[in-house]
């Protein structure tokens, strides 16, 4: 059998054993090491798979995963996410589409407390949209703010998919994260013009504030909250500026950051041994999962790079297809969208990354700007019906009075702001390169 029938057998069984619902690491590390047995036997099966975890232990910047995981259930937990929200309601509430607006820049706050868009999607959710449908604010369009603006989580530093892309991409993560900050807030500018633009036309899609409440708030009111929303920004601050100047390296920079959030739900009382436990076991679940699929997602692109599966996939597009560069990108991206629509991101990640990355590398495109088209391409594909992750985790968490029909429609014009993204980095890749250029020269 040839390599290439081998390597295409290996992903077709890949495919298949996920449909029996197994876990993620599994299915792909069991698929590895059989693959590595049939090739090179017993010896190298086992060799493939202690080779890779020795590779996986030795990266020093794998440390900030946990750090990082554990500073946002800190700040979740704590319920700190809370002063976020009324601060929000007060200074945004006068503005056309002010509280979802407000929204966006919480979700933003929030993916640079955590790096998940599981953790904002639940803030958003639980806390968000209660408030604005009580508010009177569309259905529609506060169930799209929330999805639209919880999928910045995994671009947004500190994101854990970008660490996870890092690790099989070979990249520097620091890079990774400066490269995915500017592209990330232009979304979220992107998002803030869309719906103040929509409820500047149709006020009813996000009527402001009664005066009558705005007036009850004082002055002194308005700058405790203001005081209170921020700290979560302030621990943000004291953890990326000392590693942005050079003083500190980005896993010490983890460590501060998560001891620095848990300093601050001390002193605000918000800290018990039941909300460290949770967030300590959280944790532990969260690295754990990404440990065992990073493992499992270097298993398979050793394999993969055995069989040199890469120099049959270039030969297909470039040789027989003659497709140039720039198409064989955008097919790639559109694969992400298609998969994103039955797995997560980190799924899509470690099934094609192991062919993709060496075939971006050989288009001589930059492997730190392909790593912010992907994670872009994944919060697009989290909202695209049918089974986009994001909709059901919104269904799941949305009250009875939005149905799941509500959601597929409230999403359609925030993917069209996110193509537009897209479109706006793929043709200015300085957007995502200039500052890891200037942060890392």
């Amino acid at each position: 059998m040839s390599y290439e029938m081998i390597a295409a057998l290996m992903f077709g069984t890949m495919l298949v054993v996920m449909l029996t619902g197994q876990r993620m690491f599994g299915v792909i590390g069991f698929v590895a090491v059989v693959a590595a047995i049939g090739l090179w036997g017993e010896r190298g099966g086992h060799d493939l798979a202690f080779a890779q975890t020795i590779k996986l232990m030795n990266w020093f910047p794998l440390m900030t995963l946990p750090m990082f995981v554990f500073m946002g259930y800190v700040l979740s937990e704590s319920k700190l996410a809370d002063d976020l929200y009324r601060m929000f309601h007060v200074w945004f509430g006068p503005v056309p589409g002010g509280l979802a607006i407000g929204t966006i820049v919480l979700m933003v706050l929030i993916s640079a407390m955590n790096g998940l868009s599981v953790a904002g999607m639940a803030i958003g959710a639980t806390i968000a949209l209660p408030e604005l449908l009580k508010r009177n604010y569309d259905k529609r369009m506060v169930t799209g703010v929330i999805q639209a603006g919880s999928s910045l989580g995994i671009l947004v530093p500190p994101s854990v998919v970008l660490v996870l892309y890092a690790m099989i991409a070979r990249q520097p993560v620091g890079q990774l994260w400066m490269a995915g900050l500017l592209p990330g807030l232009m979304l979220a500018v992107l998002f803030i013009i869309y719906i103040w633009i929509r409820c500047k036309i149709n006020p009813a899609l996000g009527p402001t504030i009664d005066p009558a409440e705005l007036a009850s708030v004082t002055r002194a009111e308005k700058y405790r909250l203001l005081l209170a929303g921020l700290m979560p920004l302030g621990i943000f601050a004291v953890m990326m500026v000392p590693f942005v100047l050079g003083y500190t390296r980005l896993v010490e920079s983890s460590v501060v950051g998560a001891v620095a959030a848990l300093a601050v739900s001390f002193l605000k009382g918000r800290m018990s041994w039941d909300v460290l436990e949770r967030c300590t076991r959280k944790t532990l679940a969260i690295s754990c999962m990404f440990l065992w699929i990073i493992l499992a997602a270097l298993a398979f692109g050793a394999v993969f790079d055995g069989l040199r599966a890469v120099d049959f996939v270039r030969a297909l597009f470039m040789d027989n297809l003659g497709l140039g560069r720039w198409e064989i990108l955008i097919l790639m991206q559109i694969s992400f969208i298609l998969m994103g629509m039955f797995l997560d991101d980190t799924a899509m990640l470690v099934i094609v990354a192991p062919l993709y990355v060496p075939i971006v590398r050989m288009l001589e495109f930059d492997l730190i700007w392909y790593g912010v088209l992907y994670t872009i391409t994944c919060q697009i594909a989290y909202m695209t019906p049918p089974f986009g992750y994001n909709l059901f985790l919104m269904r799941a968490m949305a009250p009875k009075e939005v149905s799941l029909i509500d959601i597929y429609r409230s999403i359609v014009p925030f993917v069209g702001v996110m193509i537009i993204g897209l479109g706006l980095v793929m043709a200015f890749p300085q957007i995502a390169l200039w500052l890891p250029g200037v942060v890392f020269p």
